[in-house]
């Protein structure tokens, strides 16, 4: 008897495309996690790094910068060649990039060779197995379902956080950050052999019941970037992105060197941020699960809340640095650091659904890494010149008010 291709007709075996749909769920949230996981390394790294070579913290803290600043840019880039080479090609890039990246940086002394490979080289090849081509893999199988599959994507950077994170301290205690860094170029490089030997083909076509009425409904009539450049939904999540990482990752870069000089030991200080993967987890799943009770705009208004709490807690610190503060932070900052993101994801995707969907989610997501690259700077820039982390926490509490803003004034977003 003939047996039919994939996809062909679902009614013979319906459950196949939800086992392949979870099985490229689980394959993006691993990607994630390595690619998040290692990018997030740097905040353990910062001190080391800073003390071995004698650089002040604005120097340090530019390579994060520079990494954050490149992932936005090659977001477009990577949007259309994902949608002209396909998943394989993207993935396997990022991988052979953040092998080579680490490894280099493990012989590197000189700043400029910092920034080519943690800064270029790491940013590029976290964002080819992250977020965009992710999404635009994500939408081809869960269709309405997304915002919870998305979810599940944005948790893996709790999850490479939490993981990668005490790892990283209890390696560089151990071996040094040199060695870390060349065991952390190794394991990347070993994988790419595993990831190339999948089943692509069958993971890029989607499932038939999602993608052949989405190719339908289209037609001609599909987004172009040219289009969406003209509408004021592109601008309102761009902004949304942009103004709420600089009010995040003005902190995040800086988290364990703060606790640190707040007075909790290193491996203290890197696991409670470690276990903000935890928090962010349950945060993910929470704010999706209020997205279908309460409705979208109140939801990420509530995820701004959170984090407005999680700053000032963070604040309160300084002057009296307990284990209930610090609780307060990880839970309430942690859990929020992405949680809006699968629902800002989901919304461009309904907004701007079509065949270059990967191109204009990648050019808005550019918000976000613009976002995280100045406010990472401006972070250490304004640490070395105060000696002081409020002027710092004052930007990030700003920022974080103003890229809720959207949400509350553009008809886009309020609806």
């Amino acid at each position: 008897m003939k047996t039919k291709a994939f996809g062909e007709d679902a009614s013979p075996a319906p459950a196949q495309p939800a086992r392949v749909g979870l099985v490229v769920l689980a394959l993006c949230f691993a990607l994630s996690v390595l690619g998040r996981g290692l990018a997030e390394s740097f905040t353990v790294f910062l001190k080391p790094i800073s003390e071995s070579l004698g650089w002040d913290r604005a120097e340090v803290v530019s390579i994060y910068s520079l990494a954050a600043l490149t992932g936005g840019l090659a977001a477009p880039l990577i949007g259309r060649l994902f949608d002209h080479s396909g998943p394989r090609a993207v993935y396997a890039l990022g991988l052979l990039l953040l092998g080579t990246a680490f490894l280099i940086a493990a012989s590197a002394w000189q700043l400029w060779q910092f920034q080519l490979s943690l800064g270029l080289c790491v940013g590029a090849g976290v964002a080819l197995i992250g977020l965009v081509p992710n999404s635009i893999l994500l939408g081809r199988w869960f269709g309405p379902k997304l915002p919870t599959a998305m979810s599940v994507i944005y948790s893996a950077t709790g999850a490479g956080v939490l993981i990668l994170l005490p790892a990283s301290q209890l390696l560089i205690d151990h071996i040094g950050w040199r060695s870390t860094y060349h065991l952390f170029g190794a394991v990347a490089l070993a994988l790419l052999v595993p990831l190339l030997l999948l089943p692509w083909r069958v993971f890029a076509r989607g499932a038939s019941h999602i993608t052949r009425p989405m190719s339908i409904e289209l037609g001609d009539d599909g987004w172009t970037l040219l289009r969406a450049l003209r509408h004021h939904a592109f601008w309102a999540l761009f902004a949304t992105f942009f103004f709420t990482a600089i009010g995040m990752f003005s902190i995040a870069p800086q988290v364990v060197a703060y606790l640190i000089d707040a007075g909790f030991p290193p491996l203290h200080a890197a696991t409670a941020w470690g276990f903000s993967g935890v928090a962010l987890l349950f945060g993910m799943l929470g704010v999706s699960w209020l997205d279908g009770v309460i409705g979208r705009r109140p939801s990420v208004l509530f995820s701004y809340a959170l984090s407005i709490s999680g700053i000032l807690m963070l604040w309160a610190l300084q002057w009296a640095p307990n284990i209930w503060l610090l609780t307060g932070f990880v839970i309430c900052f942690g859990s929020m650091i992405g949680s809006r993101g699968p629902l800002l994801s989901a919304t461009a995707m309904k907004i701007f659904r079509g065949k270059r969907l990967g191109t204009i989610y990648g050019t808005i997501t550019i918000g976000s890494s613009l976002g995280a690259a100045l406010g990472s700077w401006a972070g250490g820039v304004i640490h070395d010149v105060t000696h002081s982390y409020n002027t710092l926490l004052v930007l990030a509490l700003v920022s974080v008010v103003i890229g809720m803003i959207p949400f509350l004034v553009v008809p886009a977003l309020r609806n």
